[in-house]
């Protein structure tokens, strides 16, 4: 792993919310923990002494003004897909594959709507209700938290 790599590490747990992550192989243990805002990591070969260095602090988010929230009427009767885990969200299983579901597509328990890359691990979310798919809250290839909304559903 290279220091670009564990750059790349540190500002995806920075978007990600995590506030400690422990990686450890053959020739890297690596940890990361956030303090406050602001990350800190020491990354060392496993084989030599201790040496920590703090990591340059990832650059702050941009402060943008929430988007104005949705009538609760009309999102009232609908039911929500949700995030089980932390990754980066895509809705096909390729770049040049179809989506798994699109706006309009009826979706059943345990049908494939997406997939939540975690740690290089690709895993399938499946459709825990049933309904068609009314409304996509997430854009293809960008992070996800535990339990963020993914789809609108609503009930058939």
């Amino acid at each position: 792993m290279d220091t670009k790599d564990i750059q790349n590490l540190i500002d995806f747990i920075a978007q990600s919310g995590l506030d400690e992550v422990s990686i450890e192989t053959n020739e890297l243990k690596l940890n990361v923990k956030r303090y406050g805002q602001t990350p800190v990591s020491s990354a060392q070969p496993v084989a030599q002494p201790v040496a920590q260095q703090p990591a340059p602090a990832a650059p702050q988010a941009v402060s943008t003004p929430a988007p104005a929230p949705a009538p609760k009427a009309e999102t009232a009767n609908y039911l929500t897909i949700k995030s089980p885990m932390i990754g980066t969200f895509y809705r096909s299983a390729g770049p040049d594959a179809e989506s798994f579901v699109e706006i309009g597509d009826e979706v059943k328990p345990g049908k494939t709507v997406c997939i939540i890359e975690a740690m290089k691990l690709f895993n399938e979310i499946e459709s825990e209700v049933a309904g068609r798919i009314v409304k996509v809250l997430v854009e293809n290839a960008t992070p996800v938290e535990y339990d963020q909304p993914l789809f609108l559903v609503e009930p058939i």
